[in-house]
């Protein structure tokens, strides 16, 4: 299937993706980023499966979320009749469980399970026992308990379940893991499991302010980002998957079940600016943890619990999303030196100051280690906010949020009364600023550069106005957005940059990617901060217009083949959807002063 047939269904601890052919075909347990127990996306049926659906060839399939919920609603309609099937992950209380219950709406339809468990990534078939109501499935730590009163029948490494439902029969199917030193878990009714789930998401959804703009879209994204948090420490994982690829067949497969810092400033944005103050309180608590140490070791991204080591590794075995190889795990970034990520925590925790947290000193304290550290390395090399695997250069984006770094220390002493040496902190900002006015700027391209020395553009240089680098109206940020739209434009969205054949330079990994999702958001943005509203208005529609039928959004788009790419649901472009809906919209302008000039 592609990437946009799939839906998400999640518990604040992992989430399940179920394609529109009503398979569960990616599930990890029990965490995000932990071995998937169906890994069907990156390979084929037998790498770990579960489909649900009627068995007439003339079954066709309608979904929708349930209300502003998680709750996966997909009902079906073929000669025989009508069923639904609802899908959710209750809000986890103690061992993760799938719920999936069938009820006949008209008619007597058959409907076919066939569940194919497989753990560590699709290798392993477990050992598979019947227990009264249902089956015991286990390898190594893990244990898989599958409760039903549908028949079950074992067959060529699966487990088949053949039933009719009429109108107003329920036939429920609770599939729950453990580690596999535990005993059986106590199951809850599936009804009240799906009560509770609703009335968790309606109680979390009704908390958004009522005029929201864009609501359907804003409030889907809220959502979609709430179900990528990981509720025991507040972090928010880029998406749900690993090694969908940016270039279809190609070798640009990532792993994005981590937490990258510099999520952090525009998820804390969004998320107060919609009212979520406990979340981004969370959030930043998260990012003290995680950040907490030696400055000089900070990482570009982290485990959902703060994690440091996440080596990077390839399975062989899975042959990849569409052929795409190698699958990987682990990510090798985390081990990259970004120094935008200063300036990306420092402007997060300001923000979250602005919005009227509360000081921390030690949160406070972690900042000032930060920012000595930077002072002795703002002017390195580094790899950039596009984790570039060749070698490092002095990109402008970083030397920009070195910069923000620095003016949000200076707010933080002479705007809410920090201790902290105001003119030290401003003294270095001035020197950040003129370094990148006379390096980062090409007088004879008229724009911004993505690195000294370069002659390239990228999406990130759209966010200069947004963070207050200069003013919008400085013909050095119309020059920059004009060149960004005639050279990282295709078919109306935006490129991070030009890469392979496209005549860019190289990155260090090869191949070519589509166009990327929130850096079309930030054109958006940076289209009505200079003026051209009317331009800026038509982007964010089509940009809408290419969520999936439940409203989601990958990392990238294909403008040639038209579908979306890369992993998914992607927490950055959910992120961009809701502060340029707000922005357009002219709702509760963004929290701090990064429209203010500060130069």
């Amino acid at each position: 299937m592609r990437i946009e047939d799939y839906a998400m269904v999640g518990d604040l601890h992992t989430a399940a993706l179920v394609g529109a052919n009503g398979s569960v075909d990616w599930l990890c347990l029990p965490r995000f980023d932990s071995d998937a127990a169906f890994a069907a996306l990156l390979g084929d049926e037998e790498n770990g499966s579960w489909r649900l659906a009627p068995t007439a060839a003339d079954a066709v399939a309608r979904r929708s979320y349930r209300g502003d919920s998680l709750v996966l609603d997909t009902e079906w309609s073929c000669g025989e009749g009508r069923v639904r099937v609802t899908d959710l992950m209750p809000p986890r209380e103690q061992q993760p469980r799938l719920v999936r219950i069938v009820e006949g709406l008209d008619g007597d339809v058959a409907v076919r399970g066939t569940l194919r468990m497989r753990l560590g990534y699709g290798r392993v078939v477990p050992w598979v026992t019947r227990e009264p109501g249902g089956l015991h499935a286990v390898a190594g730590p893990d244990a898989l308990w599958l409760t039903t009163a549908a028949p079950l029948l074992g067959a060529d490494h699966s487990t088949v379940s053949d039933f009719r439902v009429r109108a107003g029969e329920r036939v429920a199917f609770v599939l729950a893991w453990t580690p596999s030193t535990d005993p059986a878990p106590a199951v809850p009714d599936p009804l009240e499991d799906l009560q509770r789930t609703e009335e968790f998401w309606s109680a979390w959804s009704g908390r958004q302010p009522a005029d929201l703009p864009y609501r359907a879209a804003v409030v889907r994204s809220l959502v979609t980002l709430k179900g990528l948090t990981y509720q025991p420490t507040g972090g928010i994982v880029a998406a749900a998957t690993t090694s969908l690829p940016e270039d279809p067949g190609g070798v640009r497969n990532w792993d994005y079940r981590f937490c990258w810092l510099r999520d952090a400033a525009l998820t804390l944005g969004a998320l107060l600016r919609c009212g979520y103050v406990d979340e981004a309180a969370a959030w930043r608590d998260w990012l003290v943890r995680a950040v907490a140490g030696d400055p000089a070791d900070v990482r570009v991204l982290y485990g959902v619990a703060g994690e440091r080591r996440l080596p990077e590794i390839e399975l062989g075995w899975l042959a990849g999303y569409e052929g795409a190889r190698p699958v990987r795990i682990g990510n090798g970034a985390a081990d990259q030196v970004q120094l935008d990520v200063y300036g990306e925590v420092l402007d997060a925790l300001h923000l979250a100051r602005e919005a009227g947290l509360p000081d921390d000193a030690r949160a406070w304290d972690v900042q000032r280690a930060l920012l000595d550290h930077l002072e002795e390395h703002w002017q390195d090399p580094d790899q950039g906010i596009w984790e570039v695997r060749g070698e490092p250069r002095h990109f402008v984006h970083s030397k920009v949020m070195a910069w923000v770094a620095f003016d949000r220390a200076v707010q933080a002493v002479t705007e809410h009364g920090l201790p902290g040496d105001a003119d030290r902190f401003r003294a270095v900002r001035d020197a950040i600023h003129a370094d990148v006015l006379e390096h980062g700027f090409d007088e004879r391209l008229d724009s911004f550069v993505q690195s000294y020395g370069s002659s390239d553009v990228d999406a990130a240089l759209l966010l200069l106005p947004q963070l207050g680098f200069l003013p919008a109206d400085d013909p050095r940020i119309v020059g920059t957005v004009d060149r960004v739209q005639r050279e990282l434009v295709v078919d109306g969205l935006v490129r991070r940059y030009r890469v392979g054949s496209t005549g860019g330079s190289s990155d260090g990994v090869g191949g070519e990617e589509g166009a990327f999702l929130v850096g079309s958001f930030w054109l958006a943005d940076a289209l009505a901060m200079v003026g051209r509203r009317e331009q800026a208005q038509a982007l964010f529609e089509r940009l809408l217009g290419l969520a999936n039928d439940v409203g989601l959004l990958a990392e990238e788009y294909d403008p040639v083949h038209h579908r979306q790419l890369g992993n998914t649901p992607q927490a950055f472009s959910h992120v961009g959807l809701v502060n340029t809906a707000l922005n357009l919209a002219g709702h509760s302008p963004q929290l701090g002063s990064r429209r203010r000039h500060r130069g």
